[in-house]
């Protein structure tokens, strides 16, 4: 699953935290700096022309 769907299904409030994590596989304190990492902007703030690994 695309990383930035996940985090952005949990910005949107449709999974929580613990969730996310979860799903990706990580510890939910290493949330916080994922959620700070530029590379996992949600796909709506992609640069145009600029599609998902799964789109």
């Amino acid at each position: 699953m695309d990383k930035r769907k996940v985090i952005t299904a949990y910005k949107r409030g449709f999974i929580s935290v613990h969730e996310c994590a979860q799903i990706l596989g990580i510890d939910t304190s290493q949330m916080k700096g994922l959620m700070n990492d530029p590379n996992f902007a949600p796909e709506s703030q992609l640069p145009l022309g600029k599609q998902s690994a799964n789109g």
